[in-house]
């Protein structure tokens, strides 16, 4: 039985990228659960662009990281000890574990995913919060009716690319946004998109224009900046956008570039809304069991970019994030 933890820990607020100083890597010691408490194993880190905005001082929809804290991450850990009746030894868990081989947990928000059924990554993306994100904030967010366009920017990641497929699935017309001509590829090849914009290579307002003719009923914001400026020109009388993310501002050291097309709002009286997914929180079964679904019957293709490491490995398998070096979900399992 282990008895140390390796854990990554919030040592600075970042500015700008989080950079190596910004990390301790510390070791400790490990105890044992107590009653009600069971010990896990972690073996896959969830990667997501929203811990930059967990790192940063301020009122946010959740409480920042503090410093010489264990950094928050989703996980999946396997169950090695347990004095807890609703867990036992060998269950997988997905429960927010942090960055770390090892965790003690209560159980409180915990659950058992079964890999028989689906594998593990898998419910860290599709069947897991970036799932949910993509369900609740196209669906009950965006409302998109059949036959409408919806416009996806961040579309080959982890919740992109879901929400481009739900809205398909729903009878839309779907157009993505992403970086590279590859993503792209994938996009409109594998993932059924009408159509995909390459940010990196062309004008995103002439390649929308020609992409969705008239206009723009649904955006699924996920970057923020200059795309959803330009975006906020082509949208349609009552529009919805969603904003997801921003990572596009993320990492930015001087003041976040708000949309200055906003008036375009007024004019086709059209309505900008923020999403958090843990307002969803009681329905998020019922979000599973259709995503399952989907993914059993071939309607919905769940992708995750699996990175092998150690908790030591995090910090820089984060930064693969800001890059945009990774299609799909980005998971870092432990070994």
């Amino acid at each position: 039985m282990p008895t140390t933890n390796r854990q990554v820990r919030l040592a600075a607020r970042p500015k700008g990228l989080p950079t190596a100083e910004v990390w301790e890597h510390t070791t400790e010691e490990l105890g044992e659960p107590g009653p009600g408490q069971f010990k896990v194993k972690v073996t896959h880190l969830s990667l997501d662009p929203a811990m930059r905005g967990w790192m940063n001082e301020g009122k946010s929809y959740i409480p920042p990281v503090g410093i010489g804290e264990v950094m928050r991450a989703g996980a999946i850990g396997e169950v090695i000890a347990s004095e807890h009746d609703d867990f036992q030894v060998g269950d997988h868990v997905s429960y927010a574990f942090g960055v770390q081989e090892y965790a003690i947990c209560d159980g409180d928000g915990a659950y058992t995913v079964d890999p028989d059924k689906a594998p593990l990554p898998t419910y860290l993306g599709t069947l897991g919060m970036t799932g949910m994100t993509a369900y609740f904030g196209l669906l009950d967010e965006g409302k998109p009716k059949e036959g409408e366009t919806v416009v996806v920017s961040g579309a080959a990641g982890a919740v992109g690319s879901i929400v481009g497929q739900i809205a398909k699935l729903k009878g839309c017309r779907v157009v993505g946004i992403a970086g590279g001509a590859e993503k792209c590829a994938w996009l409109t090849d594998e993932l059924g998109f009408d159509a995909a914009i390459d940010y990196k290579a062309e004008s995103v307002g002439k390649a929308l224009r020609e992409a969705a003719p008239k206009g723009v009923d649904v955006y699924f914001d996920n970057v923020g900046g200059e795309i959803l400026n330009t975006v906020l020109t082509q949208i349609r009388r009552r529009a919805r956008i969603v904003i997801c993310g921003a990572i596009s501002q993320y990492n930015a050291t001087e003041a976040v570039e708000g949309p200055s097309n906003y008036l375009s709002l007024l004019v086709n009286r059209a309505s900008m809304q923020g999403m958090v997914v843990f307002d969803y929180a009681d329905r998020y079964g019922e979000a599973a069991k259709e995503m399952a679904g989907w993914l059993g019957e071939g309607k919905l293709i769940s992708r995750e970019e699996v990175v092998e490491g150690g908790v030591d490995d995090f910090p820089e398998t984060l930064l693969r994030l800001f890059r945009g070096e990774n299609t799909g979900k980005l998971v870092l399992q432990l070994s």
